[in-house]
């Protein structure tokens, strides 16, 4: 039997409405795929290494508590003492807010920047900086995991002969270890701690 063009009508209108809510189906799934892949950091901490007392250290041991990550070395003539003067001064204008926050300073230079190098080099900052390194294999994995750039530069004028060339931003995790933010090179200090409280108190 031949079908009637009311029942084709409706063969069509159902067709329309089967190929609409597969559309619906596959728009929500994108949408949901991308609002997943929004929240999601770019990266997280992922760190082994041993502090400045001698300890050996991992990111758990900083969960639950904002870090600001600082990659350097201790003969650094400028940026890496300047940075670390900034962080300092962050930390003082958070007040008891100071708590909820770990300065973390990660050394790239494992051939000088022994746990007794770093002792001696951190507390001048007065911050609570917890000092980092480790083997050579150890911090590569660190800064490959940070995406963080550094290289050995020889220098005659340089203590032992040679300086070191690296990444100059100041990152910020969140409590779950997540990536939050950075900042560049010479962002003032009112400016990092401003964004920082915000952070801390929502």
């Amino acid at each position: 039997m031949r079908p009637t063009p009311l029942q084709k009508n409706l063969w069509a209108l159902a067709g329309v409405a089967t190929v609409a809510f597969g559309s619906l189906l596959l728009w929500t799934g994108y949408r949901d795929d991308t609002a997943r892949r929004v929240q999601e950091p770019a990266f997280r901490v992922d760190l082994e290494l041993t502090d400045h007392l001698g300890t050996v250290r991992t990111d758990e041991d900083f969960a639950g508590r904002w870090m600001l990550v600082f990659f350097g070395f201790t003969n650094c003539p400028d940026i890496c003492p300047t940075t670390l003067a900034e962080v300092a001064a962050v930390m003082d204008g958070l007040g008891a807010g100071a708590d909820q926050v770990q300065p973390l300073f990660i050394s790239i230079d494992p051939e000088r920047d022994t746990p007794a190098a770093l002792a001696e080099f951190v507390p001048r900052f007065e911050a609570a900086i917890v000092g980092l390194t480790g083997t050579p294999e150890q911090v590569a994995r660190t800064a490959d995991s940070f995406h963080v750039y550094y290289e050995k530069i020889e220098e005659a004028a340089a203590p032992d002969g040679y300086t070191m060339g690296h990444s100059s931003q100041l990152f910020l995790f969140g409590p779950s270890g997540g990536y939050v933010t950075s900042w560049t090179y010479g962002t003032p200090a009112e400016e990092i701690l401003a964004d920082l409280e915000a952070r801390v108190a929502e």
